[in-house]
């Protein structure tokens, strides 16, 4: 069997390992260019569709993100525009709320200060009040006293109501010029 398997390998020594048969190379051939028409008729052109397809999309993809990013610039932009619209109208708010204040607190001051002189004048109404009372009552009381010491200078009683009037006022008129004349010297 060695012989065989030596011999065999002699006979195909003689032909290159490396260069196939003529054979070989035309079905080869054959069968590539089959694979090739069948590629560049069926399987090329649906991914080349496949491929535009994709890039349509990508391309719309990114057309929409584009508008997106647009609206959202614009959205920002509005936002700003509102926040500094509200910051204005709360300034003017608080200003309007100080100026407020201030009214209030003058409106009160003045009534405070009406309130007081209101106060002072009746006061003032009932210290005169009193002071009329008293004098009246100091008139009677003093006119009591004073017709008690005239009966007791005098020796008699004075009964009667005029003259007793009439003394008492004298008596009163009397008192009343010393002391404004005292009352001038000082």
């Amino acid at each position: 069997m060695l012989h065989a398997v030596l011999k065999a390998a002699t006979e195909e020594s003689t032909q290159n390992p490396v260069i196939p048969e003529w054979y070989d190379i035309i079905w080869s051939s054959v069968c590539f260019v089959i694979i090739l028409v069948f590629f560049w008729k069926y399987v090329l052109p649906r991914v080349q569709k496949m491929l535009d397809e994709r890039g349509e999309a990508i391309e719309g993809n990114i057309a929409k993100a584009d508008e997106a990013q647009r609206k959202a610039e614009a959205a920002l932009e509005e936002y700003t525009a509102q926040l500094a619209d509200a910051r204005a109208e709360a300034g003017r708010i608080r200003e309007t709320a100080r100026e407020d204040g201030k009214q209030i607190v003058a409106e009160a001051k003045d009534t405070a200060v009406a309130e007081a002189a209101r106060v002072t004048a009746s006061a003032q109404a009932q210290i005169e009040a009193e002071r009329q009372s008293a004098l009246v009552s100091l008139r009677s009381e003093v006119g009591t006293i004073a017709i008690d010491l005239a009966s007791g200078v005098v020796g008699e009683t004075l009964s009667d109501d005029a003259k007793a009037k009439a003394v008492v006022d004298r008596f009163l008129a009397d008192l009343e010029a010393d002391t404004a004349t005292a009352g001038g010297k000082n």
